[in-house]
């Protein structure tokens, strides 16, 4: 099956489908090893994981790369990150052809103005809605995998206020788009009032430390959330192992405490499927 196939008949379960962020293949990987069914591919982290921060600076060309070796490396549908387009309309539609190459099967296309930032940070701008709908438009025109799921987004909450971001959402679902997502509502009241006054398939994002308070999924599914992403905990996770093994190594200690948190040589192999690499390198080399 199409993994954009896939993704649409989880979207249309009743509950609702976590995705953490990832980066890379690596990433990709362990989120699939770790039993979830989708992996969201992060704007945001795969920006970080380069060392810039999430200002709209990568390529597209970039974040497609990106996109290949993460879709390379798992066998669940992946989530990506579109931002704006990269442009305007004509730069969403070879966006969208290059996302859809890549292997995604879906992509979450946003109404910030370009260069955009991370939806969580302050000062963000937005376009006129009539430029969102025309880029969604666009996107649907551009795709030939009708299973393809675009994702509209609005960050319209911290600019222009709740009704006229719930104008902004009825007009991108009625452009095109098969799913809602509005950005960092920041009370449990706000989230459960986007459900009621949204009634169509709704992502939302949910990590620690973010506007948005923490509801547990069981509940955003009974709203009518159908995918909770989860952007960036895991590489917050990993610079702090990474940190901490950067004072074991320090230390020029072998018992030093750090090195207990990380895996070892071999289940780090075991992660990778060196393995099975090995394998069919023999198979082929007979």
């Amino acid at each position: 099956m199409k993994m954009s196939k896939r993704l649409r008949d989880m979207i249309a379960r009743s509950q609702a489908l976590v995705a953490p962020g990832a980066y890379d293949g690596l990433s990709a990987r362990l989120i699939a090893l770790g039993g979830f069914e989708a992996v969201y591919a992060s704007g945001g982290a795969i920006a970080r994981s380069t060392g810039i921060p999430d200002l709209g600076l990568m390529s597209l060309a970039e974040v497609v790369d990106r996109l290949t070796t993460m879709v390379d490396a798992v066998s669940i549908p992946i989530i990506a990150d579109a931002d704006t387009g990269y442009g305007n309309a004509l730069n969403a539609q070879r966006t969208a052809k290059a996302f859809e190459r890549a292997g995604v099967a879906a992509l979450h296309l946003e109404d910030q103005q370009f260069p955009k930032r991370c939806g969580h940070y302050d000062d963000k701008a937005i376009v006129p809605a009539h430029e969102m709908t025309q880029k969604i438009r666009a996107v649907r025109d551009a795709l030939s995998d009708d299973d393809f799921v675009i994702i509209a987004r609005t960050d319209g909450l911290a600019v222009e206020g709740y009704e006229r971001t719930i104008e902004r959402a009825h007009q991108y679902m009625e452009a095109g788009a098969d799913m809602i997502f509005v950005e960092a509502p920041t009370t449990v009241e706000e989230i459960e009032a986007v459900a009621r006054d949204l009634p169509y398939p709704k992502l939302i994002n949910m990590f620690k430390g973010g506007k948005t308070p923490f509801v547990p999924s069981e509940r955003l599914a009974a709203l009518g959330y159908r995918i909770v992403i989860v952007p960036s905990d895991l590489q917050r996770a990993a610079i702090k192992g990474m940190e901490i093994a950067l004072e074991a190594i320090r230390s020029g200690k072998e018992d030093h405490p750090g090195y207990d948190a990380m895996v070892s040589f071999k289940e780090r192999e075991a992660r990778i499927g060196t393995t099975a690499y090995l394998e069919r390198e023999a198979r082929y080399a007979s």
